[in-house]
């Protein structure tokens, strides 16, 4: 049974990843609004999203470095700041037709996120760890849950033609409550080591690199960009896929969106039950085979309805492979923190490069046979698979059980029973 100050934590986590999403899911289910309103190409677009990628990329190489200096919770403090104010300026820009300001504000908002995603996933793998049930899968399907409240809020206004401004400085308000209370119930000093000494700090610098050398860890980081790779294509351009692609109207494409983070929240609450009887390997293996039949079914499909209807197997098949190479990541307490970070940062790198270079494909030949890169990158995942099973370490020798008086008192203290 879990102590009160254990279930606060996690619950603070999965708060603080709702409100996330719903910040992510409502400026994506804006996204053809914004674009119309900034009077930018497919092309411009594409780099008014590479603030997102580039913020959300330095955010996340810092905070690994900030976790192991702070501790989780103040980089938690810093990323939420950012990202709330980042939200603030994109409504500013958004309301004074600004591509600038809007990319300054994605920047921001990257940036925050991206800090306090690996603290958040830093924090929830030691949560996972202490209690011994899956938690990551479902921390991660509170940011798809709060990223349906986001387009189903987003896909309301939208048909009500709210103005996008107004929309995202709610938002960001909202934001900004919902993590001050979130943060505050998060323990100090998780994650963080101890000061090194002047002559180590050199090496000390190098400790990010040096988790690279296992080469489990390289294969965890390729599954984990391919996956985000593919989540991120659907939540940078599924609208807009669907309105330029499909010919639908921008209520429907946000409409497609929200069956699409629905989907992504139900295979992560789902999925704690398939992780423990069947093994990471093989729910990720089958994840990338179903994500990989609903971006063909997207891409090559003629009829909208089947695109729209397929956008489900997109979300589930793309759900788990994010928080269950996390959370392989995180196996080993010792250097989890350099660990989870590594993994995270090859992850954003699908964000960082994503959205620009999908965007200036887009500008060549289309959106329609652009996603066929995430068709092929998600068969590399299912090959890679197999490296998201548990090392196997040997098995330490078992002490010759005592006998006598010490034995009756190991039992009384509840050593050694089964």
């Amino acid at each position: 049974m879990l102590d009160t100050a254990t279930r606060r934590r996690r619950a603070a986590l999965f708060v603080f990843m709702l409100v996330s999403g719903v910040g992510m899911a409502s400026w994506v289910a804006r996204t053809p609004a914004v674009r119309d309103t900034l009077g930018v190409s497919t092309g411009g677009m594409g780099v008014v999203l590479f603030g997102l990628s580039t913020g959300s990329m330095a955010g996340v190489l810092l905070s690994g470095l900030l976790v192991r200096r702070y501790g989780g919770r103040a980089v938690m403090w810093a990323g939420a700041a950012v990202l709330t104010a980042g939200l603030a300026v994109v409504a500013g820009g958004a309301a004074g037709s600004l591509a600038g300001g809007v990319f300054v504000g994605l920047a921001l908002f990257g940036s925050g996120l991206g800090l306090a995603e690996v603290a958040v996933n830093i924090e929830g793998a030691a949560v996972e760890r202490r209690i011994g049930r899956p938690v990551l899968p479902v921390l991660h399907g509170c940011f798809s849950l709060g990223t349906v409240v986001g387009a189903l809020l987003g896909l309301a206004l939208t048909a009500a033609r709210f103005p996008v401004g107004a929309h995202l400085l709610a938002v960001a308000g909202l934001t900004a409550a919902a993590t001050v209370w979130a943060v505050r119930a998060v323990p100090a000093g998780t994650g963080r080591e101890a000061a090194p000494e002047p002559d180590a700090e050199p090496k000390d610098r190098l400790a990010a690199l040096r988790v690279w050398r296992d080469g489990r860890l390289v294969l965890i980081g390729v599954i984990v960009l391919v996956m985000a790779f593919t989540e991120g294509a659907a939540n940078d351009w599924l609208p807009l896929l669907m309105v330029d692609g499909h010919g639908v109207s921008a209520t429907a494409g946000s409409l497609t969106y929200t069956a699409f983070a629905v989907a992504m929240t139900a295979g992560r609450f789902a999925g704690g039950p398939f992780l423990e009887r069947f093994g990471r390997a093989a729910v990720v293996r089958t994840s990338a085979v179903v994500a990989a039949a609903g971006v063909a079914l997207v891409v090559f499909s003629p009829s909208p309805l089947v695109a729209g209807a397929a956008v489900v197997l997109w979300g589930l098949g793309a759900s788990l492979g994010f928080p269950v190479s996390i959370s392989a990541a995180g196996d080993d307490p010792r250097g989890a923190a350099a660990r989870v970070s590594a993994v995270a940062t090859a992850g954003y790198l699908a964000f960082l490069v994503g959205p620009p270079s999908l965007g200036f494909l887009a500008d060549h030949v289309g959106l329609r046979p652009t996603m066929g890169v995430v068709l092929a990158l998600l068969v590399v995942a299912a090959l890679l698979a197999p490296a998201l099973r548990p090392r196997v370490r040997p098995a330490a020798p078992e002490p010759s059980p005592p006998a006598g008086p010490e034995a009756a008192r190991l039992l009384d203290d509840g050593v050694g029973r089964p």
